[in-house]
């Protein structure tokens, strides 16, 4: 670990130590209590007023693992045509067909060394022919007793049994011979034809993603193009006339926290973001944006709930939107949903408060758009957690944590509205109903930057 890694480390490490403010016990907290939380917090709540928690809200909330899974189902059963991009273009893409090797690979016996090509057992005459280099056509013949040198890469000539390095070999200028220092054996440091592949053989299954080495592995096969999935189109519809788009909080505006935020990490998921535009609390303009989106995806924030200018709700059911998940049993972010347009584009509204929403992206943007792109599902894996994690009575809780070796520490600033827990975090993780023990195994979500790569 590197000495800015090690002060990352302690500055993230630093949130967990502090003191988080005084909440109370998880028995003590009902349902309405929490939605009232979430509602009278500070920060950014959109259009979300809030509707009273009760039984029927209790009944439609989609368990959290089943909204992520229907979230992922919805996103396979679209059909997407495949096109194919220029290697230049392909990187982040997925392959909507195998890689197939066009030749053999390598398409000749070339030499792994610098050295000598020689024929037969040692020691061997000295040809008095050019040296063989990388990129020339057929070498031609090598003589029985003879030895040439030969670059990296360079085609084998003809009846040559080995390759024996430079630093392995000695010459004698009096008698013009080759001596190796060591033993040779025959087809020692020779790429032999078809060695990695033959023509036809499956390179790379359908479905993987084209990672740099994938574009290295497909120029090498011979590619100019590849068949991929295009990337999901995505547009973000930013809620509230509370927000402010610069400058510093007044008068009961407060800064956009979503708006910055959204896009860019909907893009390492591996989407194109088409734009990010700022509605206000319009339900006109929401419902004309959302209806004239040639996005692939819609998403909303704020405005999910049942408020006075909660107006997601409403204008799905004017254009006639098929609801696949309305409010998950998590969090924050339980007033998210999920919705299929009649012309067959998703929506995913979010709610408004930042930590919510990033719930929200988790839990329901990104399995969909990995389906969308033709991703495969993300392996689920667990560590354990350092110490107790409170949990909600009958919900699931998605917290922050940072990874340590051998464990995950979950950070404070976890209420609905922080950013400051999540902006130090490697991932969330999912807390059951009822809180964790030190040392149980979680589930983690890793953040799409954990290993900080970007796409």
């Amino acid at each position: 670990m590197t000495g800015q890694q090690d002060r990352d480390l302690d500055e993230a490490l630093a949130l967990v130590r502090r003191e988080p403010p005084a909440v109370p016990p998880p028995a003590a907290v009902s349902e309405n209590s929490c939605a009232e939380t979430e509602r009278r917090t500070g920060t950014q709540t959109g259009t979300q007023h809030g509707k009273p928690s009760g039984a029927s809200e209790k009944h439609r909330a989609a368990p959290w693992a089943d909204a992520r899974a229907g979230a992922a189902r919805a996103g396979r059963a679209v059909p997407v045509s495949a096109r194919r991009a220029p290697l230049d273009r392909a990187l982040g893409l997925t392959l909507a067909g195998p890689l197939t090797a066009l030749t053999d690979l390598p398409s000749f016996d070339t030499s792994a060394m610098d050295g000598w090509a020689v024929s037969g057992p040692g020691p061997w005459r000295i040809s008095d022919r050019d040296d063989i280099l990388a990129g020339q056509a057929g070498p031609g013949q090598l003589a029985d007793g003879d030895a040439v040198r030969i670059a990296t890469g360079a085609r084998i000539p003809r009846d040559a049994t080995a390759v024996v390095r430079t630093e392995h070999a000695r010459t004698d200028d009096r008698t013009e011979q080759l001596h190796a220092q060591r033993h040779v054996v025959t087809g020692q440091d020779i790429r032999p034809r078809g060695q990695e592949c033959r023509t036809g053989d499956q390179l790379l299954p359908t479905g993987g993603l084209v990672t740099p080495a994938v574009l290295g592995l497909a120029a090498a096969a011979g590619y100019d193009e590849l068949p991929v999935l295009p990337r999901p189109r995505v547009e973000v519809l930013v809620l509230g006339d509370e927000l402010l788009a610069d400058g510093l909080p007044h008068d009961g505006l407060i800064r956009d926290a979503l708006g910055p935020m959204i896009g860019p990490w909907l893009r390492t998921l591996g989407a194109e973001v088409l734009t990010t535009r700022r509605l206000g609390d319009d339900a006109d303009a929401l419902r004309q944006a959302v209806a004239g989106s040639e996005a692939d995806l819609v998403i909303t924030t704020g405005g999910t709930a049942a408020g006075p200018v909660d107006h997601v709700h409403p204008i799905l059911h004017k254009l006639g939107a098929e609801l696949l998940v309305d409010s998950v049993a998590v969090r924050p972010g339980h007033p998210m949903l999920l919705a299929r347009l009649a012309d067959g584009r998703h929506l995913v509204g979010l709610p408004g408060n930042p930590l919510a929403a990033v719930s929200g992206l988790l839990t329901l943007a990104e399995p969909l758009i990995r389906g969308l792109a033709g991703r495969a599902v993300v392996e689920a894996y667990a560590m354990p957690v350092s110490e107790e994690v409170h949990g909600h009575p009958y919900d699931t809780r998605l917290v922050p944590v940072v990874r340590r070796t051998d464990e995950v520490v979950p950070l404070h600033f976890h209420g609905p509205a922080m950013l400051r827990g999540i902006a130090a975090a490697d991932g969330l993780a999912v807390v059951p109903s009822g809180g964790a023990r030190p040392g149980q195994l979680l589930e983690i979500l890793d953040l799409p930057w954990a290993e900080e790569c970007f796409t």
